[in-house]
């Protein structure tokens, strides 16, 4: 009987953790304090096609990713529909193996990752996982203005 009590408790801590973690994909989460960008960033970001014109949305991908094809088609589709705004939004898709260390500079620890910049190169916010078109478009829009 006790195995079966231990083996209850296991089952229902893992349920709970699994849903814990699958309520946080795809949400936008602010950076707590947007701090200062360090040199390096700045010269990393720079590396892979940022150029401080407007607010960048960089996401982290891979060949063997499958969700990042969905975070493609996402953030493609709210960056042209912010395209005609006085500081249009940039995309750049970034192979997490070729880019290591920008991955390891901004801590990415799973696929698909997404980052919101505004034009300073300040990190505004983190997606992991798939967004969603209206909360990625919600937290691009007034870095856009």
């Amino acid at each position: 009987m006790i195995e079966i009590t231990i083996l209850l408790v296991v089952f229902l801590a893992a349920v709970a953790v699994g849903l814990a973690w699958r309520l946080r994909q795809g949400k936008v989460r602010d950076t707590a304090a947007p701090a200062e960008s360090a040199p390096d960033r700045a010269a990393l970001l720079a590396a892979v096609g940022f150029t401080g014109t407007g607010p960048l949305v960089l996401h982290f991908s891979a060949d063997w990713c499958g969700p990042c094809a969905a975070v493609r088609r996402v953030v493609a589709t709210v960056t042209g529909e912010l395209a005609g705004t006085p500081g249009p939004p940039q995309d750049i898709e970034v192979d997490i193996d070729a880019e290591a260390a920008l991955a390891r500079e901004l801590n990415v620890l799973s696929l698909p990752t997404t980052f919101l910049f505004d034009a300073a190169g300040t990190e505004r916010f983190r997606i992991s996982g798939v967004p969603k078109a209206a909360d990625l478009r919600t937290a691009l829009a007034p870095l856009t203005a």
